[in-house]
């Protein structure tokens, strides 16, 4: 889908924050090793969708209750949500100098209740004129998520019959109430309770 970047400049997409904290230790080690194994920014963003994807169990799916929302927790846990995820992944674009931003999506049960807000990652590569969408939230049964710059290949595509969405916008830094969720919650049934039903 074509995404509308929130901050019109690049640069704001190479920035750190307190959720995308790439100058930290625990990510630039991270992002090194991965780089010292592929040598291309190609290769590393694969390497590092890959990395998060596969190393780092969502919380829902391995069961741990504790709540991560910075990306050099989410590395030093191997744990977090999606939106977590994306924090790791993105700090670890940006680590290497490529752009990474972050979107998301409204998905819902199969019947269209129990709306909650998905994080995404778009990503720019040297020599791109545009983002590419890519979901790190770990695969399982029914999920197959994978990294394709051309093909779209997210966890849950969505139903707008359900009332699901893509949203367009490009953020720089995580999204505010997503940010609140994360930071007020004590463990993942309150974020459950607290995370966005939409934006």
């Amino acid at each position: 889908m074509q995404l509308i970047q929130q901050n019109p400049d690049i640069h704001a997409y190479l920035a750190s924050c307190e959720a995308i904290d790439h100058w930290h230790p625990v990510v630039e080690d991270t992002a090194d090793t991965l780089w010292s194994a592929t040598g291309d920014a190609y290769s590393y963003a694969e390497a590092a969708f890959q990395f998060v994807r596969d190393t780092i169990p969502h919380s829902a799916d391995s069961g741990d209750l504790r709540v991560t929302l910075r990306a050099s927790d989410v590395l030093a846990t191997r744990n977090g949500i999606c939106h977590a995820k994306a924090h790791a992944l993105v700090a670890l674009l940006r680590a290497q100098g490529i752009p990474a931003g972050l979107c998301y999506q409204r998905l819902a049960d199969d019947d269209g209740a129990n709306p909650v807000v998905h994080g995404l990652v778009a990503v720019r590569l040297p020599g791109s004129a545009r983002w590419s969408r890519l979901d790190p939230r770990g695969n399982k049964p029914g999920v197959d998520a994978r990294f394709d710059l051309d093909h779209e290949r997210l966890a849950f595509p969505v139903r707008p019959g359900l009332g699901e969405i893509d949203y367009p916008e490009l953020y720089a830094a995580p999204h505010p109430a997503v940010l609140t969720a994360l930071r007020d919650s004590v463990d993942r049934p309150q974020l459950w309770r607290l995370l966005p039903a939409a934006l």
